[in-house]
């Protein structure tokens, strides 16, 4: 575990060090779990948003776009259920005074008996070599079934309580489970009680005057009040689906894990109207189209997994998260549900407006059943990053520090290097960089020997390095080094724009989805 503690610190030093992420007003000391994206965090995130929504908008000739705002008038997130049902169940240790979600600390005890589980496979795979049946074993060992059982057994107890807001069956089960404070490590806890996670605040130009808004929570009702006025002015056919990206803010008492948890995120929500009935179908379609656009990324199968909501939210018929394997375990990373018709015809009920959808084939009017598909950009973001950074050993003994980026995201895609700051060498590198520019976002480095420069390309994640020496004096042609192979070779400078593209153009990692 420390390992993996190592590995995910590194990977925040990291961020700071090559100009991703840091801490938000850091001169200040900071302010918790509010971070800024630097230089090449602001591209990879661009990169992400539009990997996301060519792939979702412009390759479905059925979804749609919009921007919706933050501040939307008060009575839409009543009528939503966040008023009302927003909340985290909280449990205070009295003796660290530290705060902590009570669902949390019941799932951290049972990613311990998940983490024996793992031991014992490693084990035994290790033990059986190539004649091991990893599926098999799970289904019959003693020691791994009784594991599972007792994993199987909490969650489903957890997921009942807070179904039922039995929050006092939640202490009871913190108790009997005897998780102490990661603090104090003592068992002194308190009551466990609901916390609303909505930012406050107020539109107006005097306070007696002011009306009580919120920021916005998630940015799906921006879709759900907009869901006529895009239907009739695009002229759409259910089937149809509206897509946004956009801000959202929870005041998360126990934001961690750098920007897994935070209190001003990113989401990327896709909500798809349908016929009511068929929503079984679109749900599991939904389910493979997504985690085939995370698996045409190339971060490895084995690091993405469907985990099934034991507890439904109230308006939901089926949920399913995509979690990915972070430094810190598997955790979500995007939510499929199938919400039925809650949220328009909730909607419908508080602003006496008919939402409802003239089905032609039907010749009936109803309202929609959706399906969700909602990811957290910055996830997506710590994801990338914490999987991209390895440390490799090199042939010679030495090692090098790479951040292995999918080159169809990294911030830059290459970096110019005249060999020497003179000899026309320059020139001709500015060259190519005016060339490169209009379609790539490329830099310029003739600082340091050639082979450290290479090695600060690697950390930054730039796919490709394009070296300008006097070789290219005499016939225009340059070396062309491989981030990931670390493979050098020849080319005439006009075929480096056609080399690039085929690694780094979305088109050609879009072809992988379709």
């Amino acid at each position: 575990m420390a390992n993996q503690e190592d590995i995910f610190k590194k990977v925040i030093s990291h961020a700071k060090e090559y100009g991703y992420v840091v801490q938000s007003s850091e001169i200040y000391d900071g302010l918790s779990a509010v971070y800024d994206y630097l230089q090449n965090g602001a591209e990879l995130k661009k990169n992400i948003r539009e990997y996301w929504w060519q792939a979702m908008v412009q390759l479905h000739e059925n979804i749609v776009g919009i921007d919706a705002a933050i501040f939307m008038h008060p009575t839409t997130w009543k009528a939503s259920g966040h008023v009302d049902a927003f909340n985290d169940p909280l449990i205070d240790n009295k003796d660290s005074k530290k705060r902590y979600r009570a669902d949390v600390l019941v799932e951290e005890h049972v990613a311990k008996i998940e983490a024996k589980i793992e031991k014992e496979v490693s084990k035994a795979a290790k033990r059986f070599g190539d004649a091991f049946d990893e599926a098999q074993f799970r289904a019959t060992n003693a020691r791994v079934m009784e594991y599972q059982e007792k994993a199987d057994t909490i969650i489903k107890r957890l997921a009942r309580s807070l179904e039922k807001e039995d929050l006092e069956d939640v202490k009871n089960l913190i108790l009997e489970l005897d998780i102490v404070c990661p603090v104090s490590g003592s068992k002194n806890w308190t009551d466990v009680k609901q916390f609303n996670l909505m930012f406050g605040t107020k539109l107006g130009a005097t306070a007696e005057s002011a009306m009580d808004l919120y920021l916005r929570p998630e940015t799906a009702q921006g879709i759900f009040v907009n869901f006529l006025n895009v239907q009739k002015s695009g002229r759409m056919k259910i089937p149809f689906g509206i897509a946004q990206i956009g801000k959202a803010f929870r005041n998360e008492i126990v934001a961690r894990q750098f920007i897994f948890r935070m209190r001003e995120f990113e989401q990327m929500e896709m909500q798809f109207f349908i016929r009511p009935g068929t929503q079984k179908e679109w749900y599991e379609t939904w389910k493979q189209t997504r985690m085939k656009w995370h698996l045409s990324l190339g971060m490895g199968a084995e690091n993405y997994r469907f985990h099934d909501h034991e507890k439904l939210a109230h308006y939901a018929d089926a949920a399913a998260d995509i979690e990915f394997r972070f430094p810190f375990g598997f955790k979500e990373l995007e939510g499929i549900h199938s919400r039925t018709d809650f949220d328009l015809g909730s909607h419908e009920k508080y602003s006496g407006k008919k939402l409802q959808y003239f089905d032609p084939e039907l010749e009936e009017s109803y309202v929609p059943y959706v399906i969700e598909t909602s990811i957290g950009l910055d996830r997506m973001f710590l994801a990338i990053l914490s999987h991209s950074l390895v440390d490799e050993e090199l042939e010679n003994g030495s090692t090098r520090t790479v951040l292995k980026i999918p080159a169809v995201l990294a911030p830059t895609k290459a970096a110019v290097l005249p060999l020497v700051k003179k000899d026309g060498l320059p020139e001709i590198a500015q060259e190519i960089m005016d060339e490169l520019r209009l379609d790539f976002n490329v830099s310029y480095d003739d600082k340091d020997a050639v082979g450290r420069r290479y090695r600060r390309q690697d950390a930054a994640g730039t796919p490709f390095c394009i070296t300008v020496d006097h070789q290219t004096l005499e016939d225009r042609t340059v070396t062309l080094r491989h981030r990931d192979t670390m493979e050098q070779r020849r080319l005439p400078i006009e075929e480096l724009h056609g080399a690039i593209d085929r690694e780094v153009g979305m088109r050609h990692w879009l072809k992988k989805i379709l």
